[in-house]
């Protein structure tokens, strides 16, 4: 992806988050002339750049309904995640069905639902939050979620690569955000963590 975002319109999903407001407002800082802060509530925004996109990924018609609302789409960054607490594979199949239809089906959707938008602007790019847990195989519904996500991610580069849609895989570790709060380990700043996603 070029640093530059200079003129690109971007969709973020999961915006209200830590990561997600970073993506938000790291893009205007890069020149975005438009970004989508999307989220199940949309919260309200400061400036005039950012529009408020109510979507929940989990919903099929919510995200075609955003597909058909922000079609000057150019860059889709897929944030939006849950990492429930007292997440297990032992663990209730109904807790980890909700974490693999958000983290993985949920982002998939919405990749799918833009390609086409993306197609109509030259390709664009789908950026799509990805973890270490994907590699470390913990036993967690989050792992395995991103993990597949991971192998998703590989798909999509080779399905969209006819319509010049660049696909990337941000794979993240530890970041102070509320969705990390409970483990007290080392911690990486959400700014540093967009901040060279938006440079790969």
């Amino acid at each position: 992806m070029e640093k530059s975002l200079e003129g690109r319109t971007v969709l973020v999903t999961g915006a209200n988050g830590g990561l997600g407001e970073q993506f938000v407002s790291q893009a205007l800082e890069r020149g975005a002339r438009k970004v989508y802060a999307a989220a199940r509530t949309p919260r309200n925004w400061d400036d005039s750049r950012i529009q408020p996109l109510a979507l929940d990924i989990n919903d099929p018609q919510a995200v075609r309904d955003a597909a058909t609302v922000a079609v000057d789409v150019d860059l889709l960054v897929n944030n939006a995640a849950i990492a429930p607490e007292n997440d297990s594979l032992s663990g209730p199949e109904e807790s980890l069905r909700r974490i693999l239809e958000t983290n993985l089906f949920g982002n998939l959707r919405v990749a799918n639902a833009f390609a086409p938008v993306l197609a109509s602007h030259g390709g664009g790019t789908i950026l799509n939050v990805l973890s270490a847990a994907s590699w470390i195989g913990l036993a967690t519904g989050y792992s395995v979620s991103k993990a597949a996500m991971w192998s998703a991610t590989n798909g999509l580069r080779f399905q969209l690569q006819d319509q010049k849609t660049q696909v990337i895989g941000l794979l993240v570790g530890m970041i102070d955000t509320p969705m990390s709060s409970r483990w007290d380990v080392p911690k990486v700043s959400p700014a540093s963590v967009v901040s060279q996603g938006y440079e790969i």
